[in-house]
């Protein structure tokens, strides 16, 4: 890389000035924090007066001569220093400067003032040339860097202030260069601070040579280690050894054809030779293999594994030029400070004055006074003998790999592998085989099946006697390094001991059923496996908090199947074997659990042996219709029924003969044990089971299960849930009145009674327990007058009518004395026409699952129904008390019930999203089945509020929620049309349930259940929620209220409805011009609605719709499809500040139209607009000091409907500006002010989000210790 011909090399003619003494200064800028980290280097002649000082500073950093000050910072405290007069005439020498020392200085503001900022003339001669050269030099990759030969630099404290560098991975060279920065910092001030120098630093020189005439320009760079190329650019065949490639490192190139080099001498372009040569070599020398490359063919970063020798002593003396030493060192280059520039460590003493390179260091070939010489010729052959000490390995590819260290002891010579925390011997063999390759010819595609582990970082110690002094011994360590290595040792066999602990602990999962509270608790045991089982009962018990609950001699740990909920076997008389044994080793997972048996005091524990199965064994009571908690009983599977009979017989002392046992093989699937001969394994028992058992002497006993009293007990009790039911907190009085009228089907005197039998005496209104009392009594007597007419076989009564039209509203009836203890509301409602019954697969959560208001997990809203269908199987009924009937039906009976059976599926309710509550006969879709609904009051717990009511509702989950809701009329004191039923799930989130045709299939047990008053939506309506789009708000999203938009109507009249709702509910008084609707999508507006589109045709349509409403300042503007609406912001860059928002409306997509548009608006001339889209969700804020250079101004494109604006939809957000008009220019303390006010609002509105991309763990380099791990975190 040929380096700038202007400011990087130094005219020969320079060379020749006069021997003296040389002053270094260093100066830091501390008048600006992006410059205190700079310094600036000079290394001027002693003799230099004061003032010309200051001009070569302003001239450096581009300040007015004058309007700063420098002063003292040798480690004195500036404010107690005088500052230097820019105008003074003595030399540095008597001004105090210190030659062949550093001199630190500071730049500081003049009079409170920041200096004065110089502009640039690009007429600069060679004076300004010259002080370029002298001057600092770009950080961070400048651009006179040769980087053919330098490797990039990485500087600890940019690694630091950048996030985005910091989290990436390095390579090992990088890794030594932010290790040495590290220590740089920690060892600034210190007798240390240069030890990073004096032991890797080195020197050498880039020189352009014309040919013509011998004129040499040159400079001098410093390097931490020589990057070797494996391969030349373009070359097939890599360099055999490190010599090879060292040389070819100062090879020469020349400079001819249109590369020519522009001689000053000369005044023209000539043919001209460029290289390098090497001045001195640092004590520790380091060398990079460049095995990293890019293939250009497959355009994929490579690695390259050829084979390059290098010897275990390297002679480094061939590498001198002798032209080289004959000439003036020092003198040649009149700032040492110069070698930084495209230095292979630019930047690594940028934080720190004492890391100035002005004393050269390392192997010096002159003396640092500059007035003596040192020749090749004086120079024995062995002084620059270096030998290998260490080997830095590479094992991988280019993407990814592994690093380890191959170190030689100087003490024996021998060499180690140390990879990671393992430590090896290893020989010179193994050192050899990391040259990489093979020893076959080195053809271009060699690497390719080379071997991916070699040398990557070599590192050679110069051979010199004096400077290899012996390593210490552990009895010399200095006593505080003693100290730490003993902690370290502490520490390593503190671990040990700990891993040790680790491989030799059993954890296994433990349960426990709490003898109090009845709550199964788990948790974690770690027992080490020596510890005994009477051990690990005593740990268990603590673990479970159980010491004031119950004795330890009442508990054991027996071995347990947490997912078939199976007691495997107890370990009687095992209490001494160790754990280990019992569990079958260390294990990192167990196939079984353990649980924490209790039992009382007056209770022994049972034995469990291998091979038992567990019955759980529910005793049933027809009589009571009651199903009792389970007792559990232990079983072989080749017992037979008969045997099993005989076992539960003693276990609950029932007798075996008219024994009847069901067992539950899985949900809801029943089988009867009828067979006696069968054993247990043939009936299908396994590990855990349940049955259920009943022994009585009825009539039940002969009849088929199928038909039997005890199979619809049983089928009740497996389809039964409870809910707990929020009911409205208002009286639902008055709400009634006023929509009572609008019950579909009724006819107007109907109505009238309905509305003075839920009005009533205005003085004499009930609570609501008294409703609840009523209610329940009034709808038993009528359950028992059909248990009555269904004796006398007249079941067709109740198909006609709805069975709630015959009760009188509970609110009317004054006399009522029944207890409200144990209300049972027990309703047939009878399937009038089977066919036409309908069963969908769809949850309420599948209608609510686009709210975009909250969101509820995946798992809850993916639950599904049961497709069980009920229908009526006989045609005969078997009325019973308890209100189950012959038609309910389980799984092992479906595939009879539906023989014959035509499932329909209604299109028009499945797209709609809601269901009608009577279907299209007029009948209601309650009447369908006999189905179980028991409510009764509940005490909520504390918290719920005062005033709210709840109910304790067990109900058969197959019943539809239509019919639900006609169970709760009584309750709610309005009609099933009149309320909403909302599902309440994790952490309080309410989802509406619409589908009145599906069943609560999707509930379980405890859930809870609100009820507001209010129109329930019928077949077609949808649910909308309403928001006020207000464009020049800081929050442009305001919530109005939810409306009912139905399928067919026309937006003009939805907006009708609108207008009183928004004047009752909003305060809002607005005609229909002067407002419209608009698409909604999060927060961002969209597709405006014109008046004559009709929803589910023009406009689609769902279930909890959001739509945006827009007040309009004048008359209607969108009149068609075609048409486009945009909002404009106008961006002023001289005052820093954007105008409010503003509507255009386009008859097209065209880019033109949209700039007549701005201008017509702005007064802006055509030719000098230029826009931009905004980013993000509306309103696309962004902050005033990035809009200027950050969007993508002025785009060149025709229409807007294509790449890089893709403006197909109303609502997008367009910045323009004036093209002519200058930013403003901001001071600091402006630019600060402004960026705190910008953060402020930003961050209101919370559109400056930022997201952090996790990537691999750094490694951290902590320079005052490492802190103090929070030992409360994980």
């Amino acid at each position: 890389m040929v380096p700038g011909e202007e400011n990087q090399l130094v005219p020969k003619e320079i060379e020749n000035a006069a021997e003296e003494p040389r002053v270094l200064c260093i100066i830091q800028d501390t008048t600006n924090s992006k410059t205190v980290n700079e310094r600036i280097t000079l290394n001027l002649p002693a003799s230099t007066p004061v003032r010309k000082l200051f001009e070569d500073v302003a001239n450096k950093v581009g300040y007015i001569n004058g309007t700063f000050d420098l002063v003292w910072g040798n480690g004195i405290n500036t404010a107690d220093m005088a500052p230097l007069d820019h105008t003074s005439d003595k030399s540095l020498l008597d001004a105090n400067f210190e030659p062949g020392k550093k001199n630190f200085l500071h730049l500081t503001d003049k009079d409170g003032e920041q200096p004065q900022i110089l502009l640039e003339d690009s007429s600069a001669g060679e004076d300004s040339v010259h002080d370029r050269f002298i001057g600092p030099l770009p950080r961070e990759g400048s651009g006179g860097s040769t980087s053919d030969y330098v490797s990039q630099s990485y500087s600890y404290s940019s690694i630091l202030n950048k996030s985005e560098t910091a989290w990436q991975q390095h390579d090992v060279q990088e890794l030594c260069r932010v290790m040495f920065d590290a220590l740089e910092q920690k060892w600034k001030q210190t007798e240390q601070a240069d030890l990073i120098n004096e032991l890797y630093q080195g020197k050498l020189k880039d020189y352009v040579r014309c040919l013509e005439c011998g004129y040499e320009g040159w400079r001098i760079d410093t390097y931490l280690d020589i990057p070797l190329v494996i391969r030349p650019y373009g070359s097939s065949q890599a360099f055999a050894s490190v010599e090879e490639a060292l040389h070819a490192f100062i090879q020469p190139e020349i400079l001819d054809g249109p590369n020519q080099y522009f001689c000053e001498r000369c005044k023209k372009k000539c043919d001209a030779r460029k290289g390098l040569r090497f001045l001195h070599f640092p004590y520790l020398l380091t060398l990079q293999l460049k095995r990293f490359d890019f293939d250009y063919t497959t355009m994929h970063r490579i690695k390259l594994n050829d084979r390059m020798t290098f010897p275990e002593e390297l002679d480094m003396s061939t590498f001198i030029d002798v032209e080289d030493e004959k000439s003036p060192q020092t003198e040649s280059c009149t700032d040492s400070g110069a070698e930084n520039e495209g230095s292979c460590h630019s930047d690594q003493m940028s934080n720190d004055f004492s890391n100035d390179d002005g004393v050269d260091e390392g192997i010096c070939l002159e003396t640092n006074s500059g007035t003596e010489k040192i020749s090749k010729s004086g120079l024995e052959k062995n002084s620059l003998i270096y030998e290998l000490f260490s080997v830095m390995v590479h094992s991988g590819s280019a993407a990814g790999g592994h690093y380890y260290a191959c170190i030689k002891s100087f003490s024996d010579e021998q060499w180690y592998s140390f990879n990671d925390q393992h430590v090896s011997r290893i020989t010179q063999e193994d050192i050899k085989k990391t040259h990489g390759g093979s020893s076959g010819s080195r053809g271009y595609y060699s690497s390719a099946f080379a071997s991916s582990t070699n040398a990557y970082m070599l590192i050679y110690r110069l051979k010199d006697p004096a400077r290899n002094a012996k390593f210490l011994e552990v009895d010399e360590y200095p006593e505080h390094i003693k100290n730490l290595v003993q902690k370290e040792r502490e520490l390593e066999e503190q671990e040990k001991r700990q891993r040790e602990i680790e491989r030799n602990t059993c954890k296994i999962k433990l349960f426990c059923l709490h003898p109090t509270k009845q709550v199964m608790m788990e948790n974690k045991l770690e027992v080490h496996k020596d510890k005994t089982l009477k051990e690990a009962v005593e740990m268990a018990y603590k673990m479970m908090d159980l010491e004031e609950v119950i004795p330890l001699d009442c508990c054991r740990l027996v071995k347990y199947d947490e997912f078939h909920d199976y007691l495997e076997r107890s370990y009687e008389g095992e209490e001494d074997t160790p754990m280990g044994l019992l569990l079958g080793g260390v294990k990192s997972t167990y196939m079984f659990d353990l649980l924490l048996e209790t039992r009382k005091p007056d209770q022994v524990f049972q034995s469990y042996k291998p091979g038992e199965v567990m019955v759980k064994v529910h005793v049933v009571d027809l009589k009571a219709e009651s199903v009792a908690a389970p007792i559990t009983v232990r079983a072989y599977l080749n017992q037979t029924v008969t045997e099993f009979k005989q076992l539960i017989s003693k276990a609950i002392h029932l007798p075996a003969e008219t024994m009847r046992i069901v067992l539950e093989r899985c949900y809801n699937d029943l089988r009867l044990l009828s067979v006696s001969s069968k054993t247990l394994k043939a009936e299908g028992f396994f590990r855990s089971n349940k049955v259920f058992v009943e022994s009585s002497e009825t009539l039940d006993y002969q009849m088929a299960f199928a038909d039997s009293h005890l199979w619809k007990l049983l089928d009740r009790h497996a389809n039964t849930i409870r809910l707990f039911v929020l009911l409205p907190e208002q009286s639902p009085v008055s709400y009634s009145k006023r929509t009572a009228y609008q019950k579909a089907g009724g006819d107007s005197g109907n109505v009238d009674d309905d509305c003075e039998r839920v009005k009533g005496p205005v003085g004499s209104l009930k609570s609501v327990e008294a409703i609840l009392e009523e209610s329940t009594e009034k709808l038993k007597s009528l359950s028992l007058q059909q248990q009555q007419d269904g004796d006398n076989g007249d079941s067709s009564k109740s198909t006609e009518t709805s069975d709630f039209e015959n009760i009188e509203s509970p609110l009317n009836e004054r006399d009522s004395s029944a207890s409200v203890d144990n209300r049972e509301l027990e309703q047939h409602i009878q399937t009038s026409d089977p066919e036409n019954f309908q069963s969908e697969e769809r949850s309420d959560s599948d209608v609510n699952n686009d709210r975009s208001t909250s969101s509820v997990d995946s798992d809850i809203l993916s639950s599904s129904h049961s497709s069980d269908t009920l229908c009526n199987a006989d045609n005969a009924q078997i009325p019973l008390a308890n209100g189950l009937d012959s038609h309910s039906i389980t799984s092992s009976r479906r595939t009879k019930a539906n023989e014959g059976k035509k499932e329909t599926w209604d299109t028009a309710e499945e797209d709609s999203g809601t269901d009608s509550e009577y279907d299209e006969s007029g009948k209601s879709r309650g009447e369908m089945q006999y189905m179980y609904f028991k409510a009764e009051p509940y005490a909520a717990d504390e918290g719920s509020g005062e005033g709210h009511k709840w109910l304790m509702v067990h109900v058969d989950k197959r019943i539809t929620l239509a019919a639900f809701k006609q169970h709760l009329e009584p309750f709610v004191g309005v009609l099933s049309s009149h309320f909403k039923v909302f599902r309440v799930y994790a952490s309080n989130q309410e989802f509406e349930s619409v589908r009145l045709n599906e069943t609560l299939s999707s509930f379980s047990d405890d859930n809870k259940i609100t009820i507001r008053l209010g129109r329930a939506l019928k077949k077609g309506e949808y649910r909308v929620k309403v928001y006020q789009l207000l464009v020049n708000e800081q929050e442009p999203c305001k919530f109005l209220l939810d409306a009912v938009f139905a399928k067919g109507m026309t937006v003009r009249q939805s907006k009708e409805e609108l207008i009183p709702q928004l004047r009752e509910q909003c305060g809002l008084e607005l005609s229909i011009d002067r407002f419209r609707l608009r698409k909604k999508t999060w927060k961002n507006p969209g597709t405006v609605f014109l008046d004559y589109h009709i929803y589910e045709e023009d406009i689609n349509i769902s279930s909890n719709w959001e739509v945006f409403l827009e007040v309009l300042d004048g008359v209607e503007k969108m009149k068609s499809m075609s048409q486009l609406a945009v909002l404009s912001r106008r961006w002023k860059p001289s005052e820093m500040k954007l105008d409010p928002f503003q509507e255009v409306v386009l008859e097209s997509s065209s880019v033109d139209e949209l700039r007549e548009k701005l201008s017509e608006i702005s007064g802006i001339p055509l030719d000098d607009i230029e826009f931009a889209k905004g980013r993000g969700t509306f309103p696309c804020d962004i902050s005033v000091l990035d809009i200027h250079q950050d969007l993508d101004w002025n785009p060149k494109v025709s229409t807007l409907n294509v790449w890089p604006l893709y403006i197909c939809d109303d609502g997008a957000v367009i910045f323009y500006r004036d093209k002519t008009e200058e930013l403003m220019e901001l001071t600091d303390e402006q630019r600060n002010e402004l960026m705190k006010k910008e953060s402020s609002r930003l961050q209101k509105t919370g559109h400056r989000v930022t997201y952090s991309p996790r990537k691999e763990k750094a490694l951290k380099i902590y320079l005052d210790g490492a802190p103090n791990k929070d030992l409360t975190q994980d």
